[in-house]
């Protein structure tokens, strides 16, 4: 974990992110995949960022990137608003993703070599074919892979040897910004911690930033030096890794840290499970006021009637919820 310093390097604004379904008869309705999003990352930090499936983790982050065109709101990097083509392109050279499968983000078609070499053919990062290759080799060396693996396919590896070749493609230009959707969360677990702790290693070598997608809490934990919790679109909590898992303030993050493994047997008792009841609200139809009330034992009329605000319930401790002073 890096603290960061105090420059803000991504800074998202009221993100919106809507895709039209066709509901049939030629009407179709907005999926809100991401309705209203903001948050900060500094240079040098890790925000991790959790939900439970379909809460819009990996759209958040391809809509940094603008893999997806925003339906709304704005995205600064290092000061600077990205939206034109211009804005975009030279957003990719400093700023780029690990994707969650490593079985289908590589082309099959494409060596090793070519595979991590293609940024730097793209933005055109080398001056002859003997500096191409050099820089490969680097990269290679950087994730643990070995140069003779160079002219071999993504089949010929194992899952965590494919997600190293992602890696090493993510950093062929030197980036300073990284989304990591889910890195790990299609690996064995006794790779996953491998795969972690690399990138801890490369943050604090390289100065990377990091935003960190993933369903596991305590990887999220490890890993990060802020959480933010989303739910059906919306950000729900914001705050300091250890803060949020010690003392979380909103009632859907406090069911997620109640299902957290705990190692020590005694604790493990003691802990309370927060089951949830109620129905999982479908995006298309997502619930009036506050997405989370149709599954909240606190929810009120108030709930039904308008989404909480994002507020600062303490310190940098951030929450959107009407009865945060009561529960």
């Amino acid at each position: 974990m890096n603290k960061g310093s105090d420059k803000t390097l991504v800074d998202v604004r009221h993100l919106k992110q809507y895709f039209n379904i066709n509901t049939g008869w030629f009407r179709s309705k907005p999926l809100k995949a991401v309705d209203d999003v903001s948050f900060s990352i500094k240079k040098g930090e890790t925000l991790g960022l959790v939900g439970e499936s379909g809460c819009g983790k990996t759209t958040v982050g391809r809509s940094i990137l603008h893999l997806y065109k925003p339906t709304g709101g704005d995205v600064f990097f290092d000061g600077r608003p990205v939206k034109s083509k211009a804005d975009i392109a030279e957003l990719r050279k400093k700023a780029t993703m690990v994707f969650q499968d490593p079985y289908s983000s590589l082309n099959p078609r494409m060596t090793v070599s070519d595979i991590i070499g293609e940024p730097l053919d793209i933005h055109k990062a080398y001056s002859n074919r003997a500096e191409r290759q050099e820089r490969i080799l680097e990269l290679m060396d950087q994730v643990g892979l070995n140069s003779e693996h160079a002219s071999r396919y993504a089949h010929e590896f194992s899952g965590g040897q494919r997600q190293r070749i992602g890696i090493a493609r993510a950093l062929s230009l030197n980036p300073e910004f990284i989304v990591c959707d889910e890195p790990v969360s299609a690996l064995d677990v006794s790779i996953q911690a491998q795969v972690i702790n690399m990138f801890v290693e490369l943050q604090e070598k390289m100065d990377l930033t990091y935003l960190f997608i993933a369903h596991d809490i305590l990887v999220v934990r490890h890993i990060s030096d802020r959480i933010a919790v989303m739910y059906l679109g919306k950000m729900v909590e914001l705050a300091d890794a250890a803060e949020i898992y010690n003392h979380p303030l909103h009632p859907y993050t406090q069911s997620l840290m109640s299902a957290v493994p705990q190692p020590d047997p005694i604790v493990a008792k003691a802990n309370k499970r927060i089951v949830l009841t109620g129905d999982i609200p479908s995006p298309l139809n997502a619930p009036s006021g506050c997405p989370f009330r149709t599954r909240c034992k606190y929810a009120c009329e108030r709930c039904a009637e308008s989404m909480p605000e994002f507020n600062e319930a303490a310190p940098g401790h951030f929450v959107a919820c009407h009865r945060i002073g009561e529960i």
